[in-house]
């Protein structure tokens, strides 16, 4: 895949895909298209089994672009919003985990990037946030949704009331991030964890991710009952058979 603000790689069943935009990797419309295209065809690709998201240089990804924003009229903010919406429930959405390594400052759509993946590594000086306050707007690209429901609505209201961005220990300590890491280990961290993953079942993976993203919008018991159907359907494969004789036969298994 050839993209202009965008790198992508595959490895070992993993694909690695790293935000080029110098020099801060801020997010404009025809970047923002480029990941909704890129992840559209990731979801295809039936060889990948996970992905890890990261930025180039000392950004994750620092902001939308102002220089695009300042000009937009309510119309244009809503096309704006929407293709951002978009773009994150692809990754939000896309059938393997997406592991966010934040190698910097990850802020406003930077940050609601990041919420929209499965597990966030950060690293140590990094720094996370919704400053869009500071500019006399809230977040577009699903800020005020995804941060009250990972942190609590106390926590995202603080946050997003004070357009204060917070360091990766403060991060960890309320559950926006899953590891705080040195600079050097971030993607390296992230890699590693990508890697369990891909030892696992691809398909129980992939029932997993849909089980734990459907529940969490529905109340308990619907949730269970989610979780009922989708563990039968597990036995609907070879993969099931392949792993539990794999583990009595004292071997690993061949997905």
């Amino acid at each position: 895949m050839e993209f202009k603000y965008l790198n992508v790689a595959k490895e070992d069943h993993i694909a690695i895909v790293k935000l080029n935009r110098p020099p801060v990797n801020a997010l404009n419309t025809e970047m923002i298209l480029e990941m909704e295209q890129a992840f559209e065809e990731l979801a295809k690709d039936e060889e990948l089994r996970s992905i890890v998201l990261t930025g180039e240089g000392k950004a994750f990804v620092a902001g939308a672009d102002i220089s695009e924003m300042k000009d937009f009229d309510p119309i244009h903010a809503r096309e704006f919003a929407q293709n951002g919406h978009r773009t994150l429930n692809k990754i939000e959405g896309i059938n393997k985990p997406v592991i966010a390594a934040i190698n910097g400052f990850a802020l406003g759509g930077g940050c609601e990037i990041a919420l929209a993946c499965d597990i966030r590594i950060m690293a140590e000086g990094a720094k996370v946030g919704q400053p869009e306050v500071n500019l006399g707007v809230i977040p577009g690209f699903g800020g005020t949704q995804r941060l009250s429901r990972l942190c609590g609505a106390g926590i995202a209201k603080e946050l997003i009331y004070t357009g204060e961005a917070i360091d990766a220990q403060d991060a960890l300590r309320i559950g926006l991030v899953n590891k705080v890491v040195p600079p050097d280990k971030v993607f390296e961290t992230a890699l590693e964890i990508a890697k369990k993953i891909t030892a696992k079942g691809p398909r129980a993976i992939r029932f997993a991710k849909m089980t734990i993203n459907q529940g969490m919008d529905t109340d308990l018991h619907s949730g269970n009952s989610l979780e009922i159907r989708q563990f039968s359907a597990c036995f609907g494969s070879e993969e099931a058979k392949e792993g539990m004789n794999a583990f009595l036969e004292k071997r690993k298994p061949n997905w």
